[in-house]
Formats: C-alpha cells, structure tokens, sequence
C-alpha cells in the first residue's frame, strides 16, 4: 500500500469533492479517509489514499491533481505519506 495524503483549500463551490473523487476513480486510487470541514466559506480537506494501484506514476498523478485544483479555483496537493510525516517534524 503507498498512502498518500491530498490536501485541498479554497473558496467552497459545489463539486469540489466530486471532481476530485472522480479523478482518484478514473485513475484508480482507493480513498481511505476524507475529513472535510467549511468555515466562513472556505473548504477544507484532508484525505487519506492508496496511490498503488494506479498506472500512472505519482509525479503525473500529483500534477493532474494539481491541475484539476486549478480548474476548480482551489489549491490541491498531493504528497506520499512518508514525506507529509516527515514535513511535519520540521
């Protein structure tokens, strides 16, 4: 299993978690744990997936996220789990 953790914020919209729970499906990444939260009109989310499975190589995976967070008006970054642990020690 790879985990990986996908971060997202920005101005709430319909379809924010849609898209990218679309996207994770088309590339087959499995979601593990999602934990998203609205305050004051700003969207975040947090959530946990297993980038195994999937065909594409995770640069690619992680620039089409970041691409789709474009489109949709939010910031969205992946990172592997073992970088976003180390990340936050710092």
């Amino acid at each position: 299993m790879q985990k990986s953790i996908l971060s997202v914020v920005g101005k709430d919209k319909v379809g924010i978690i849609g898209a990218l729970c679309s996207y994770l499906a088309e590339e087959n990444i499995n979601i593990l744990d999602i934990s998203q939260t609205i305050v004051d009109g700003f969207f975040n989310m947090m959530l946990i997936c297993d980038t195994n499975n999937s065909k594409k190589s995770f640069s690619e995976i992680a620039d089409g996220i970041e691409n789709l967070g474009k489109q949709l008006g939010v910031m969205a970054k992946i990172q592997r789990e073992d970088i976003f642990t180390s990340m936050q020690r710092i």
